[in-house]
């Protein structure tokens, strides 16, 4: 199951990215928002990513104006590997190399199908498993 959350200001990618998970026949939970009526993109993200941190979702998926904030937002929480992705090329690294556990997006200003593609190479990368990588990432939870 994917955790999906977006602010305002995420709301439309928000939209298009559950459209094409329901196309691809995957499963996800919407924490917000539901509309595109200002609010506090630390309220959703931080639902989204404490849904992933307690394993009620496998990966999370989070949008702001920018998806600087909201990756911020994510990224408090414990366990929470968040990564802000503008190309496909960086969500398959931050999965091969992070392990990342949350993708953040930038919703201001989208390119539908380049923020497609960033989802999906980041939903179907698995991690490498090397371990130089497992010891890194030890190292960021420590």
């Amino acid at each position: 199951m994917i955790a999906i959350a977006s602010d305002h200001g995420g709301y439309d990618l928000k939209t298009e990215v559950i459209r094409h998970l329901e196309e691809r026949g995957l499963e996800y939970k919407d924490f917000g928002c539901y509309d595109k009526n200002s609010c506090d993109y630390p309220v959703f993200g931080k639902a989204a990513a404490n849904a992933v941190a307690s394993g009620e979702c496998d990966r999370g998926i989070v949008v702001c104006t920018t998806g600087i904030g909201i990756s911020i937002t994510a990224n408090k929480i414990k366990g929470i590997r968040c990564a802000l992705c503008t190309d496909p090329h960086f969500a398959e690294m931050t999965r091969l190399h992070n392990d990342a556990n949350m993708l953040a997006l930038a919703g201001g200003d989208y390119d539908r199908e380049l923020s497609i593609r960033i989802v999906d190479t980041f939903l179907d990368t698995g991690f490498s498993n090397e371990e130089k990588h497992i010891r890194r990432i030890k190292e960021i939870e420590n």
